[in-house]
C-alpha cells in the first residue's frame, strides 16, 4: 500500500520552522562579519591604515619614479630593498599596537603575498614584451597593473571572510583550489602568453579590431573611419585578467594564515608597494629564478593541506607558517641563484 503523501510530505508549519532556523543562523553569522572585521583594530585604527597606504602607494607610483620611463637596476634595488623593508617594519607596528600573534600573522602573511607577487612580476614582464609596450608607457600599465590588484583583493579579501563566516565548509573549496593551483604551478610555471591569447583577447578582437600602432596613450582611436582598439588597450586587459586570476589564489593563500580582516588587508597591500621597482629590478631574469615555481607552488600546496585539514589537526601555530615560507621560499630562490649561475659559467 503506498505511503501517505499527506503524512510524508512536511506540513506548512514544518517549513516555517526551517525557513525561521535557516534565517536566523544566516542572521547570526551576518552578526558576526563586523566582529571580524573589527577584530583586532577599530575604525580610527583602519582609517590610519588606509591613509597610509593610499600615501605610500602615489609615493610609489607617482613621485618615487617621477620623470623616469627606466629604472636603472641599482635604484630598482634600492627601492625594492626599502619597500621590504616598510613591509616588515609593519609588523612591529602590530607588535606594539595589537600583540605578538597578531604581528607573527601579519608577518607570515606579507611573506607568502610577497612570495607570489614574484611570480605575477614575472608574468607582467611576459605581458609587456608579448605586446611590444614601448618603454614610454610601461610605468603606465605597471601603475593601473598595481591599482587594479589592490581593488581586486581588496574585494576578494572581504568576499573571502564573509564566505567563511556564512559558510564555513568553503574552507575546504579554498584549500582544494591552493593545492590544485600549487600542483599546477609545480608543475609548469605561469607564462603571460596564456593571458595574451585567452578567450577574453580573442573576444575583444572580435568585438573591437586591435590595430597594430600604439598611439600615445591611447587605448581607442579611428582607422579608416572605423573605431579601432590600440595594443595598450589589450596589454591592459590582459594585465587585469591576471590580476584577477593572481588574486583568486592569493586570498586564499592568505586566509590560511590568518581570517582577520584588517591584518590580511595590510599584508597584500604593503606586498603590492614596490611591485613598479619590483618589476624593473627583475625584467629579464625570469630564467635565472627557473625554480622559483617549484617553491611557490609547494608553498601554496602547504597552505592548500592546512585549510583542508584545519579541523581535523587545529590551526597550526604561526611560527610554524612562517618557517615554512622562509625556508621554501629560500631554498628555491637559492637553488635557481646557484645552479642557473653555474649553467651560465659552463655556457662562457
Amino acid at each position: 500500500m503506498p505511503p501517505n503523501r499527506a503524512a510524508v510530505a512536511p506540513s506548512a508549519r514544518d517549513r516555517f520552522r526551517t525557513l525561521t532556523a535557516t534565517r536566523d543562523r544566516l542572521r547570526s553569522c551576518a552578526a558576526g562579519i563586523p566582529a571580524t572585521i573589527f577584530a583586532s583594530a577599530s575604525l580610527v585604527g583602519w582609517a590610519a591604515l588606509i591613509v597610509a597606504i593610499v600615501c605610500l602607494l602615489a609615493f610609489d607610483l607617482f613621485f618615487a619614479h617621477r620623470g623616469e620611463s627606466e629604472v636603472s637596476l641599482r635604484r630598482a634595488a634600492g627601492w625594492s630593498a626599502w619597500w621590504m623593508v616598510v613591509g616588515v617594519a609593519f609588523a612591529l607596528v602590530v607588535l606594539a599596537l595589537i600583540g605578538s600573534a597578531e604581528a607573527g600573522s601579519y608577518l607570515a602573511g606579507f611573506l607568502m603575498e610577497k612570495a607570489l607577487s614574484l611570480d605575477n612580476v614575472f608574468v607582467i614582464a611576459v605581458l609587456l614584451g608579448t605586446f611590444a609596450v614601448p618603454q614610454a608607457l610601461k610605468a603606465d600599465v605597471l601603475t593601473f597593473g598595481i591599482a587594479v590588484a589592490l581593488m581586486l583583493r581588496t574585494v576578494f579579501i572581504f568576499a573571502g571572510v564573509t564566505l567563511l563566516e556564512l559558510f564555513h565548509p568553503a574552507l575546504y573549496v579554498m584549500g582544494a583550489l591552493l593545492v590544485y593551483t600549487g600542483v599546477r604551478l609545480f608543475r609548469s610555471s605561469d607564462t603571460g602568453e596564456d593571458f595574451a591569447d585567452g578567450r577574453a583577447m580573442r573576444t575583444l578582437r572580435r568585438v573591437l579590431p586591435v590595430g597594430e600602432d600604439y598611439k600615445d596613450r591611447r587605448i581607442i582611436h579611428r582607422e579608416d573611419g572605423r573605431r579601432v582598439a590600440t595594443p595598450l588597450l589589450a596589454a591592459l586587459l590582459a594585465v587585469a585578467l591576471a590580476d584577477v586570476i593572481f588574486a583568486i589564489d592569493s586570498i586564499p593563500a592568505v586566509l590560511s594564515i590568518t581570517t582577520d580582516t584588517f591584518l590580511i588587508f595590510a599584508a597584500n597591500a604593503f606586498a603590492l608597494l614596490g611591485l613598479r621597482a619590483l618589476y624593473f629590478l627583475l625584467d629579464g631574469m625570469a630564467q635565472r629564478f627557473e625554480y622559483l615555481h617549484y617553491g611557490l607552488g609547494a608553498l601554496l600546496v602547504f597552505v592548500g593541506v592546512k585549510m583542508l585539514l584545519e579541523d581535523v589537526v587545529g590551526h597550526l601555530p604561526v611560527w610554524v607558517s612562517l618557517g615554512v615560507i622562509v625556508a621554501t621560499l629560500g631554498a628555491s630562490v637559492g637553488a635557481s641563484l646557484v645552479l642557473s649561475g653555474r649553467k651560465s659559467a659552463r655556457a662562457a
